[in-house]
């Protein structure tokens, strides 16, 4: 009876000092920090209890970080799928990588289903592989184009706004991650992001 009393008065002076601890720390939460019942937001009203969201509130932020998700993929995507698409299209008609390059008999017009072409000049387009190393091109003179990688990341221009300063000159496009020898002189040296690179010129 004696080890059963003591064990009581223990937890009774543990649980009183609990108590009265807990009354001497608690502090009102600032207005700045409490969340609010209710909320309106671009979402619509977004409510909570104590705090926590409620069924309606969770599923609703939850659809709109689909949402957002889904279009973060999108705008991050549709360069690679537009080059893509372009690629499989020459591929379709006889272009291969590295070597074959469709050119345009006519300007482009609003039936040219292109993202970023102009309608003032002659284009060709080509693709280079890099996946089996480094690439030397050679280009000509007085012409307008450029290197992106799959991304439609600039790798770099060519021509007149290119370091040959339009006078034509040798390439030498490096693939993802390579580290090996270069030549001392004689290219102008880049490297691309992906192993696939778009070649395109606006002929003068």
């Amino acid at each position: 009876m004696r080890f059963k009393t003591a064990i009581t008065a223990i937890g009774l002076t543990v649980g009183l000092t609990t108590a009265v601890w807990a009354q001497q720390t608690a502090t009102d939460i600032p207005p700045g920090i409490a969340i609010p019942d209710e909320m309106d937001t671009r979402l619509g009203k977004l409510t909570f209890t104590d705090g926590a969201p409620s069924d309606e509130t969770v599923k609703t932020v939850f659809d709109h970080l689909d949402f957002t998700n889904a279009l973060n993929a999108y705008m991050n995507g549709y360069q690679l799928a537009s080059l893509g698409a372009m690629r499989d299209g020459l591929e379709g008609v006889g272009v291969e990588d590295n070597g074959g390059f469709l050119l345009f008999s006519e300007l482009m017009d609003s039936q040219s289903i292109f993202l970023t072409a102009n309608a003032d000049t002659i284009y060709y387009i080509f693709f280079i592989n890099v996946k089996d190393g480094p690439m030397v091109i050679e280009t000509p003179p007085d012409a307008l184009g450029l290197f992106d990688d799959f991304w439609f990341q600039h790798v770099i221009d060519f021509g007149r706004p290119g370091p040959d300063r339009g006078q034509g000159g040798k390439f030498l496009l490096l693939p993802p991650g390579y580290d090996g020898p270069l030549p001392d002189s004689g290219y102008h040296v880049a490297q691309s992001s992906t192993y696939q690179i778009a070649g395109s010129v606006a002929a003068s």
